[in-house]
């Protein structure tokens, strides 16, 4: 969408610069058939806006980064006991577990597996 916006919007910059590029040539070719000063003055003007617009459109857009920034807020105190790797049996430590888009993604140092940590029920 960015990408979109950003093409879009330069188009316009590279037809506007053309649009002023040919009135600044219309005017400086009327120049000499009187009221000089103005036409010539309209016409550099209207040049000048259109070197404007180039530059404009031919600068890189700005890219724009968001980050997201989630925290889990627990009723109560809470404590990482230690987990075991489904796959190898190796000793988890805090480090191997991250919250990752609202999932709880483990890790393993040792084995190098990842895997989604499901909670069992309690019944």
């Amino acid at each position: 969408m960015a990408q979109t916006n950003s093409s879009f919007a330069t188009g316009i910059f590279w037809f506007l610069s053309a649009v002023l590029a040919v009135m600044g040539l219309v005017f400086l070719t009327a120049a000499g058939q009187g009221n000089a000063v103005v036409r010539f003055a309209i016409g550099g003007f209207c040049l000048i806006s259109a070197m404007a617009m180039v530059y404009l459109a031919r600068q890189r857009p700005v890219q724009l980064t968001h980050v997201h920034k989630m925290e889990l807020d627990m009723p109560g105190k809470v404590e990482f006991k230690g987990a075991e790797c489904r796959s190898c049996g190796a000793a988890l430590d805090s480090k191997s577990v991250s919250v990752v888009a609202g999932v709880v993604q483990v890790n393993c140092p040792y084995c190098g597996s990842s895997y989604q940590l499901e909670e069992a029920p309690k019944w």
